[in-house]
């Protein structure tokens, strides 16, 4: 129940819709302040978020990344190119190969002729890579359900199309023309 009270505090922490509306007010904006504070509250929640998987993938000797990296692997029969990975994850290549080197120093991915285009090399999700996902995926999926533990199933279903939305929207924040 601290941790409760905690995430709570912490979320108080943001600003309040009253406070938003006087910002807004003081700059003389044009702006919604109920939205204003429903992406400020999204990025905090998005942050800790990040934070906390962080915490949860060390548990396990990984990363985000290095995680999302093994997971894509397997749900793409073990084997794809770098560039694919970088695509599929949504990073750069230079991220990727930094990634892949960690992985295969640890035994997990290896590289080899590609079986597709036998001029590249592309990453292989070995025994012990596969292994690991397997041995994890307990606890990992158990403390995903966790933690929406509090939505319902009619909530959970809102939220991934709300969710949907609002992640077609965070171009918003790097689009230059805007």
């Amino acid at each position: 129940m601290a941790n409760n009270n905690k995430e709570s505090a912490d979320m108080n922490l943001i600003p309040s819709l009253a406070q938003t509306q006087r910002q807004v007010e003081r700059y003389d904006l044009d702006v919604d302040a109920q939205a204003v504070l429903v992406a400020a509250r999204l990025m905090a929640a998005g942050a800790k978020l990040g934070h906390a998987a962080e915490i949860h993938f060390s548990r396990f000797g990984l990363s985000t990344g290095r995680y999302r990296l093994l997971a894509d692997l397997e749900d793409n029969d073990g084997e794809e190119l770098p560039s694919q990975l970088a695509e599929n994850l949504g990073v750069t290549r230079a991220t990727v190969t930094g990634l892949i080197e960690i992985l295969e120093r640890d035994g997990l991915v290896s590289r080899r002729t590609s079986s597709v285009d036998g001029r590249q090399k592309s990453v292989v999700l070995t025994e012990e890579g596969a292994k690991k996902l397997r041995d994890m995926a307990s606890e990992h999926y158990a403390r995903l359900e966790a933690m929406v533990g509090l939505l319902s199933i009619e909530e959970r279903t809102v939220f991934l199309d709300l969710l949907g939305r609002v992640t077609q929207g965070i171009f918003a924040l790097t689009d230059e023309s805007l």
